[in-house]
């Protein structure tokens, strides 16, 4: 893999370099095929590339497009931190975003960004964050999205498969919710619901998606297409809801 560039973070940075220890931690759960656990979750189209990131901006799982975009494996770049994959002059403001999304003052942001790919090479991207809250506040997961390197005419089986109405319209606010930011309690004060029936239509859709958390939920939310890329708030495309 080329060498990808080192981070020059200022000090004060929200992001911290992972120890060594991480660095091995992450690549014990890489499995024998080179894949990380879970990396099938966040999808394999290379039209949108995704990651899932720590509240210490380190890459937890990332979608098959993100590590060719990026031209590392699972095991070279899980364990890493986010900002050592841009570009040097971006990096203090993209931190400073990403300070916002951790601390609570806001629930996603857009930029663009130098990052720096394959090879080396330097490209601008789109790039999308928003925070994917959990039950508790350790559960807690930042979802970063940024246009593939390559479109495919066919994102994703599921998409293109025999039945598309997945969703109730009950199921797709509280997906809509759920990627918008919204914890449990929010989500059953917004939809009048208890937060007992809350939990269990979130259990519902973790088991519909086959995805065992919520950040996953909202990764292969996006990858399936199912969540409109680029819109906010969230918006489960129409076609999926049933009716």
């Amino acid at each position: 893999m080329p060498q990808v560039i080192n981070s020059g973070r200022e000090k004060g940075s929200v992001a911290s370099t992972p120890t060594d220890r991480e660095k091995s931690r992450a690549r014990d759960l890489v499995l024998e095929d080179g894949k990380a656990p879970g990396t099938e979750l966040l999808g394999r189209s290379s039209s949108i590339s995704l990651a899932r990131l720590d509240q210490a901006l380190t890459i937890q799982q990332a979608s098959e497009g993100f590590f060719w975009q990026f031209g590392g494996s699972s095991a070279e770049l899980c364990g890493r931190t986010f900002s050592d994959l841009v570009h040097p002059s971006v990096q203090q403001p993209l931190m400073r975003q990403f300070s916002g999304l951790i601390e609570g003052r806001r629930d996603r942001f857009a930029t663009d960004v130098i990052a720096v790919g394959r090879d080396d090479a330097t490209f601008t991207v789109p790039l999308t964050a928003l925070m994917v809250r959990g039950g508790l506040p350790d559960e807690s997961s930042i979802l970063v999205m940024m246009p593939g390197a390559e479109a495919e005419s066919a994102d994703s089986e599921v998409v293109s498969g025999r039945s598309k109405k997945l969703l109730s319209p009950i199921d797709a606010r509280i997906l809509e919710g759920i990627a918008s930011g919204l914890s449990t309690i929010p989500l059953a004060s917004r939809l009048h619901l208890s937060r007992q029936g809350i939990e269990y239509h979130v259990t519902c859709l973790l088991r519909k998606l086959r995805v065992p958390n919520r950040a996953a939920l909202v990764s292969r939310a996006y990858s399936m297409g199912v969540l409109k890329v680029g819109v906010w708030p969230p918006k489960v495309v129409q076609d999926f809801i049933k009716d």
